[in-house]
């Protein structure tokens, strides 16, 4: 049972669903608690351990069925189709299979242990001979339907199908000889061929369960890429929850991303003047090559987020975006305005992020139902914030720039240019839009460093990989 846990933690691993090595190992504690009697009790033993998103339950559920209810279970339902088909009862069954137990015992000296597993219906030893052979062929590749036919074969290449075909055939012949009735011999001859293409159908339809299984991530990847390209602006109530999920996933990927980046990058580059000097003594043949030193450095980052109606779905993706990330700088500083400016930092340090959030936009902090005013919101951080910025800090407004035709206080932006280490904007909006009617983008672009459509998930994930340092 330990062997089959840690491949079904790998399985959900390949789903997407992280899942550690302690973890897996309170799975295995929990289990032999609980035993395997009780499925639904099982099933409770590994969702508790495993699972700690509820996000990740639909995808959980869906894996244990095709895991625990799979390859098994294919086994007892093709032995009960044989039972059936020989039309006989649990305890006329089981007399016959002690009957074939006997006819082997004299006739099958030289058969293979897979054709003694079939044919003595040893369920589990079965189970572990196909597994086996599908670890061989990697059948745990399979990706697409079309690839079913050429994993089924292999496996069956792998299992001996040909060889097994042969012992049944001479079997069946020994049977002709043997002291018992006729209509014995036709039931043991049915049986025999039965069993031969009950085997057949078990291959392959645990190819397409295997195939099933990769699918599960498969689906996952298109829904989570299906709403990573649409606009925040159109999304409905329910693809804001699955959004929430998806800002984690496109998060932890973010992090998987970056933090192999680092390590790759984490002995900096080539020092050709150290490497040469350190070798005079070798004749200038580079025996010990030396590199820079690359200097650590986390950024930080002040979000400014407009979160009057038009906007808030995209400010509040990118401030759970940011503070699913935080551990990649060295600080975040949260701020929300329409008009007035309020910071929400020390909410998002007290509370979980998404709590936070509904904090910052029921509308406690500030009216979150004026009309927007960039100007006097920039005038008021710079009033009563700008001494929080530095030469390690990166701001980041994110805001459509309709100012309803107020003063926009451009000059704000300078200011904060001037002190902080990078200046971005992110539009909502499309390009095409910027500057036309009460929109200010044209006024406040010129005073920023990067300027940036960001109207989808996919964007803000491409803005906020750029605020990482190489």
């Amino acid at each position: 049972m330990q062997e089959k846990l840690v491949e079904f933690a790998n399985l959900l691993r390949e789903n997407g669903i992280r899942v550690s090595l302690a973890e897996t190992l309170d799975a295995v504690g929990a289990s032999e608690v609980t035993g395997l009697g009780e499925k639904e009790a099982f099933r409770s033993a590994l969702r508790s351990t495993m699972i700690k998103r509820a996000g990740e339950l639909s995808v959980f559920e869906e894996l244990f069925d095709l895991y625990f209810s799979g390859l098994g279970e294919i086994i007892k339902q093709a032995s009960d189709a044989v039972q059936q088909a020989l039309s006989m009862s649990d305890q006329e069954f089981q007399k016959f299979l002690d009957e074939v137990e006997e006819m082997l015992k004299k006739e099958g000296g030289k058969l293979s242990e897979l054709a003694r597993q079939l044919l003595q219906n040893n369920s589990g030893q079965l189970e572990k001979t196909i597994r086996e052979a599908a670890r061989a062929v990697k059948l745990s590749n399979i990706e697409r339907t079309i690839e079913e036919n050429y994993f089924a074969r292999a496996l069956a290449r792998q299992l001996g199908l040909d060889r097994l075909e042969q012992e049944i055939k001479q079997l069946r012949e020994a049977l002709e000889k043997l002291d018992m009735s006729d209509g014995m011999k036709a039931r043991m001859q049915e049986y025999l061929d039965r069993r031969l293409k009950a085997l057949d159908d078990i291959v392959k339809r645990y190819v397409r369960m295997e195939r099933e299984k990769r699918e599960v991530r498969a689906r996952d990847e298109q829904r989570l890429n299906r709403l990573a390209e649409k606009s925040f602006y159109y999304l409905s109530e329910e693809e804001i929850r699955q959004m929430n999920e998806a800002v984690q996933k496109l998060a932890q990927r973010l992090k998987n991303v970056i933090a192999v980046r680092r390590k790759r990058d984490k002995r900096g580059r080539f020092d050709v003047k150290r490497t040469l000097r350190q070798n005079l003594e070798y004749g200038g043949v580079p025996f010990k090559l030396r590199f820079e030193q690359r200097k650590k450095e986390k950024p930080q980052v002040v979000i400014l987020c407009d979160v009057s109606d038009s906007v808030r779905n995209a400010s509040r993706f990118m401030l759970e975006f940011v503070y699913s990330l935080q551990d990649l700088y060295s600080r975040v500083r949260s701020f929300i305005f329409v008009s007035d400016i309020g910071e929400v930092t020390e909410h998002f340090r007290t509370n979980d992020v998404r709590e936070a959030l509904d904090i910052a936009l029921k509308g406690d902090i500030i009216n979150v139902y004026a009309h927007s005013n960039f100007g006097h919101a920039f005038r008021s951080f710079v009033g009563d914030y700008i001494g929080a910025l530095n030469k390690r800090t990166t701001v980041i407004v994110l805001g459509d720039a309709r100012n309803n035709y107020n003063l926009p206080h451009d000059w704000c932006l300078r200011e904060i240019k001037q002190r902080a280490k990078r200046l971005i904007w992110l539009n909502p909006e499309s390009r095409n839009t910027w500057g036309f009617g009460d929109s200010e983008m044209d006024r406040y672009a010129v005073h920023c460093d990067l300027v940036e459509e960001c109207r989808n998930l996919n964007q803000l994930y491409h803005v906020v990989d750029q605020l990482v340092p190489r």
